[in-house]
């Protein structure tokens, strides 16, 4: 009896798995095609070229990386000749992004053109601004080769 039982309820769920995979699948309703899918809405919030920010995490970071992947003692000291190069050069639907450029004073006293980009929503998880950069001379692992073209617009 009590096997007879156990068949039942096994075959009862078999089926009602099996019912499942065969329905039919339904439309998004208004609710769900309106809910937390509105898309990006940028506010074109990005900081200057000139301002303390971007410019130091970008003395941070740089010397971070000289120091853990190039056992380098270099680091940026100062920025000399700072101007911005284009503002959201492709079109305005696009991520706003600032395009700007400088001559970055090295701690061993040499200048290197520096190429960087601001942009909105680039930081950790989305939140804030991010930095991306290019010591011209500097790119030793030539992630924007050659002589930090992709760093520009």
């Amino acid at each position: 009896m009590r096997r007879g039982v156990l068949q039942s309820m096994l075959a009862i769920a078999i089926a009602a798995v099996a019912g499942g995979w065969v329905t039919t699948a339904w439309s998004a309703n208004a609710l769900e095609l309106n809910f937390w899918l509105s898309g990006p809405r940028y506010d074109g919030k990005v900081p200057l070229c000139d301002e303390h920010g971007p410019l130091d995490k970008i003395m941070s970071r740089f010397g971070t990386k000289e120091y853990r992947f190039w056992n380098s003692d270099l680091s940026i000291v100062g920025f000399e000749r700072i101007r911005e190069v284009a503002w959201e050069p492709w079109s305005s639907g696009t991520i706003p992004r600032r395009f700007c450029t400088a001559s970055a004073v090295i701690s061993d006293g040499q200048k290197h053109q520096i190429n960087y980009s601001i942009i909105e929503d680039g930081g950790m998880l989305g939140s804030g601004y991010g930095v991306e950069w290019c010591v011209v001379g500097l790119d030793r692992n030539w992630a924007y080769n050659p002589s930090c073209r992709w760093a520009r617009p």
